[in-house]
């Protein structure tokens, strides 16, 4: 069955997004941002990445990392309530997330560090040195 989204034939894209609506499912709507959110930067000689990840639990988190990829990825558990209650609103998933974050450089485990604090997972990838930019001495002829 066509999405309801594909009877207006004048947008050329309504198939595909509807199609890729059935494919994810309902909880990867459109311009839904992923979680954890990062953000992630370089400096000279280090990455620096931060994620969002509030009331996830330190046991809950797992940072793999393999060549020039770091994964951070966990579980974040469904509140415990009694089965009296019922839920008002309910706006905060829930469930296993994973994020994978291309490096410019091959990592080395030994040059990664990670802390999290206040609900904000920061990490700091050191570059190796066979990669750091080395000044090339001239010679005088």
């Amino acid at each position: 069955m066509l999405h309801p989204f594909y009877t207006d034939r004048r947008d050329p894209f309504a198939l595909l997004h509807s199609m890729m609506r059935d494919f994810d499912g309902p909880r990867m709507a459109p311009g839904q941002p992923s979680f954890p959110a990062v953000n992630v930067w370089q400096g000279d000689d280090a990455v620096a990445i931060t994620a969002e990840i509030p009331g996830v639990e330190l046991s809950e988190i797992d940072i793999s990392a393999k060549d020039n990829v770091l994964t951070i990825s966990g579980e974040r558990k469904e509140p415990q309530l009694p089965d009296t209650a019922t839920w008002h609103r309910r706006e905060r998933g829930a469930g296993r997330f994973s994020r994978a974050i291309r490096l410019p450089f091959k990592i080395d485990d030994s040059k990664v560090e990670a802390r999290l604090a206040n609900g904000v997972l920061r990490i700091a990838v050191g570059r190796p040195e066979a990669d750091l930019p080395r000044k090339i001495e001239i010679k005088a002829a």
